[in-house]
């Protein structure tokens, strides 16, 4: 993956680990690698799961994401051929979004994070897909599908 896109802001943004978890409590995680990326996403998939009008993900690799409870109620849905999603069974919470031909890197949902980031979304994606009802506002640059440079997963 092309790191034209990542500023040195998000590559080095974590000096300590990152606690996370869903709204019930049943899942607690914590992000021990640093973060990749971060990226506001339009897609109607992103936008049905989530229930707003864009969700936030942050990169990692997959090796740098702990469970310490609540695994077993970790659900995952195949949204797509190429793609996987994971959620509370409880409460709904979204959690990850994760590429099949990409298995080191997880997305991870923002708003499951507890911790502060220092870091905030680089740019967005699938900006052709959002919601009618919505106007995107903010000065991030937006692509129709992923950056030139920049593989699915």
């Amino acid at each position: 993956m092309s790191t034209r896109f990542f500023s040195r802001r998000v590559m080095g943004a974590l000096n300590n680990s990152i606690k996370g978890g869903c709204l019930c409590g049943a899942i607690c995680f914590e992000i021990t690698s640093p973060f990749l990326s971060m990226v506001n996403c339009y897609c109607s998939a992103c936008r049905k799961q989530h229930g707003t009008a864009f969700s936030t993900y942050c990169r990692i690799e997959k090796s740098g994401l702990h469970i310490k409870t609540g695994k077993s109620d970790i659900q995952r849905y195949a949204s797509s051929d190429f793609a996987e999603r994971s959620f509370c069974i409880n409460c709904g919470t979204k959690l990850s979004f994760a590429f099949n031909d990409s298995p080191n890197d997880v997305w991870v949902s923002a708003g499951a994070l507890d911790d502060d980031l220092n870091l905030s979304p680089e740019y967005n994606i699938f900006v052709g897909s959002k919601a009618p009802w919505y106007g995107i506002e903010d000065e991030l640059a937006g692509y129709e599908g992923y950056p030139d440079g920049v593989r699915r997963g």
